[in-house]
């Protein structure tokens, strides 16, 4: 296992130095979810929610997040992003909604600190607006699911 990165030598807290590093295409894949009750997800699905499109708001919600990460995570370094895409699936059966999440940039650090605050964003938007009529609802397993670029190359989570 790799050592802490954010602490050093002292154990002070510090930004890393990445100015070093290779400008490199950076990847990362997230994802996660909110459950809610069935009618709250086919008011959802119906488009009948007072406060408008739910998904298209929460979608644009991710995306703003993403953009503000460095702003929210004290040790984040701030980046070019240059492709964000939020994907909001509805799973009937299970009555929840996944969150997937890509973001890309072309720059000396990873992206999977943009990737999943914008899939929390997403999923606290739609909790957001749906509250009124599902208190209960609960978001979950918020994780990378993978990510390229970089001297540690790729990873993906392993399946099963």
């Amino acid at each position: 296992m790799t050592a802490l990165t954010h602490f050093n030598q002292s154990g002070e807290a510090h930004m890393v130095d990445v100015g070093d590093k290779a400008i490199t295409q950076r990847t990362a894949v997230t994802e996660g979810y909110i459950e809610m009750q069935p009618e709250t997800l086919k008011l959802i699905m119906d488009g009948g929610h007072q406060k408008g499109d739910v998904l298209a708001v929460a979608r644009i919600a991710g995306i703003m997040a993403s953009k503000k990460t460095a702003d929210l995570i004290p040790l984040c370094h701030p980046l070019p992003l240059t492709h964000v895409e939020i994907k909001l699936s509805p799973e009937i059966d299970s009555s929840r909604i996944r969150c997937q999440t890509t973001a890309k940039t072309n720059g000396q650090t990873g992206v999977e600190m943009e990737a999943l605050n914008a899939t929390q964003i997403a999923l606290l938007t739609i909790y957001d607006m749906c509250k009124a009529v599902d208190r209960g609802m609960v978001i979950q397993s918020v994780r990378l699911l993978e990510k390229d670029g970089g001297k540690s190359g790729h990873w993906q989570k392993a399946t099963g």
